[in-house]
């Protein structure tokens, strides 16, 4: 018992280690990361790139594609594009196979490991964000070593009578690589690391529990088992998500079969690639019971996991990156779109609602993104209010109050939703200027649910002149409309503010203009009409209702001037 405690204790080192690794690095590339996928181009070859950049640099695949399916969900990235992304995710997860065979198994890097973390600690006391997100990266990557070094002595050496019960399941056949291929992929479900079950799989290799064989069809597992975690966050998405995460799994599944179709050719293929790296070839190392490997055969049987894993992956892609179209039109016809009614009452999440981010750094983008789209749903109140104003009764004026009320019950959703997901961002595992955005995205969104009220407001004060049997003059219909379309193009610069990667004092400053129009107007009109009430004598319970209109539209321009400003604290 003490024997299995231990291994899963090692085992959670390293998933751990890995974890606070890729938070480090994710932490000093976030905004890049975002930036680099948003301006992504149709070109598949660069779409494939840049997957195998991100997720070199961050090091899981599985944030990659998660990150990828929500830019899908959101109308970021086609579904072309996102097919080359998640190609070189792939890819690009071979990276850690490597690191684990060259660096964990080769020599024992856990001696340095205790002093790296000594340094990283140092480091994490700094006042500069960039020196603790360096110091987590060398404290991720000395516990997923230390938890390697763990792991590898955890395992106890096996008996004739254990090891010959292993090895006669390598007894049969093409039957034997279908079995651990099962074993590999329901590992990785498990586990939701292909990474930590490379390392399960490198072990039992060196460790001549499994010949190279077996290892080799617990990779090809371990590419199918990784496709879970994309089908899960896309759940909860539109059509385009689910396609991008189905698109995935057909990658994989395909790259299995044709594997499997050649699978001795194939690991033929590999041998011949670790011969030509001047190691023993090892689908030649015998794995018998009693058997002692010498060093060059563990590092060629090391090796050539890893070769296997990153060929299978270039391969793969190198075939299916041509017909990424067929692929498209695949998923297309398998994933129907769903029959929409009322687009007004479908509105939803368009940027955050294909489950959660494990890449916190990308999360706030996406609820930046969301903001913006609050935004202009917000916007779509001006033309219903001048609806509203210019009615005074009948089923127009009816539909058009309905409406504004259910601006204010989505943007009262919508806001709760995005707070709800910015709740869950781990704090520790963001960095202070994310945080800073985070804390500057809960004023953004709350001005905007203001701006929904607003609307309500309106149709409250509209509602009560209707059944008071009165209704606005010429005049006043004319000089709210002045207003309106001032307050619509507040809405169109603070829009491009939001859009802005980093907004300027010119921003700002158009943005004071407008609102210094606004609320000139609204003073302007109000002289206006409480002159006319002393002159002429125009009906005071119109005019109240007039004037009530008129200060709930000046402020919606004060909560619209508002936003812009809070991008600049």
């Amino acid at each position: 018992m003490m024997i299995i405690l231990q291994l899963l204790g090692a085992l959670g080192m390293f998933l751990y280690g890995m974890n606070l690794m890729s938070a480090g690095l994710q932490k000093a590339a976030g905004s890049k990361m975002r930036n680099l996928l948003a301006s992504m181009t149709s070109n598949p070859f660069k779409g494939v790139m840049t997957g195998l950049g991100v997720t070199s640099v961050i090091q899981s695949s599985s944030a990659t594609t998660v990150m990828t399916v929500g830019f899908v969900n959101a109308g970021l990235l086609t579904l072309t594009q996102a097919i080359g992304v998640i190609m070189g995710a792939n890819i690009g997860t071979t990276v850690t196979a490597w690191m684990v065979s060259l660096l964990g198994f080769k020599a024992d890097i856990s001696i340095f490991a205790i002093p790296l973390m000594a340094v990283g600690f140092i480091l994490s006391l700094s006042k500069r964000d960039k020196r603790r997100h360096i110091s987590e990266l060398i404290i991720g990557f000395s516990l997923l070593f230390l938890g390697l070094s763990l792991m590898k002595s955890s395992v106890p050496p096996l008996n004739e009578e254990s090891l010959a019960f292993i090895q006669n399941w390598t007894s049969y056949g093409f039957g034997s690589v279908l079995i651990f291929m099962v074993f590999g992929t329901v590992l990785t479900l498990v586990l939701q690391s292909s990474s930590a079950t490379m390392a399960l799989t490198l072990i039992m290799v060196n460790m001549g529990w499994i010949p190279f064989e077996m290892g080799a069809a617990m990779v090809l597992g371990e590419n199918i088992g990784t496709t879970i975690t994309a089908n899960i966050a896309a759940a909860v998405g539109n059509a385009n998500a689910k396609r991008a995460a189905l698109a995935h799994t057909v990658f994989n599944l395909f790259g299995v079969v044709w594997a499997l179709a050649l699978f001795h050719p194939f690991l033929k293929l590999v041998g011949m690639t670790i011969t030509w790296m001047g190691l023993p070839n090892p689908l030649d190392i015998d794995h018998s019971a009693g058997i002692v490997m010498t060093a060059d055969q563990e590092m060629a049987s090391l090796y050539g996991i890893s070769m296997l894993h990153t060929l299978f992956n270039i391969i793969n892609t190198l075939i299916l990156v041509w017909f990424i179209k067929y692929i498209v039109a695949i998923v297309t016809r398998l994933i129907k779109d769903k029959q929409q009614g009322d687009e007004e009452d479908n509105v939803k999440l368009k940027f955050i609602d294909a489950g959660p981010l494990s890449t916190a750094e990308l999360a706030v983008g996406q609820a930046r993104n969301e903001a913006i789209h609050l935004a202009e749903i917000t916007r779509r109140e001006i033309d219903t209010i001048r609806r509203a104003v210019n009615t005074s009764n009948g089923k127009e004026f009816d539909t058009a109050c309905q409406r504004l009320v259910k601006y204010e019950e989505i943007s009262d959703r919508i806001e709760f939703e995005i707070a709800q997901f910015l709740n869950a961002l781990p704090e520790d595992s963001i960095s202070e200027e994310t945080r800073t955005e985070t804390k500057r995205m809960y004023r953004i969104i709350g001005e905007l649910e203001s701006l929904g009220d607003s609307g309500e407001s309106i149709s409250r004060i509209l509602a009560r002149r209707n059944s008071h049997n009165q209704s606005f003059t010429e005049q006043q219909r004319e000089h709210l409309g002045q207003i309106l379309d001032a307050v619509d193009k507040a809405y169109g610069v603070m829009i491009d503010n939001l859009k802005a990667e980093s907004i300027d004092q010119r921003g700002v400053d158009v943005a004071t203009e407008i609102e210094i129009e606004i609320n000139t107007l609204r003073d302007e009109m109000r002289e206006a009409e409480l002159q006319a009430m002393e002159r002429d004598g125009v009906k005071y319970q119109a005019s109240v209702y007039y004037l009530d209109t008129l200060s709930e539209i000046e402020r919606m321009g004060d909560y619209i001037i508002n936003v812009s400003q809070a991008l600049t604290k």
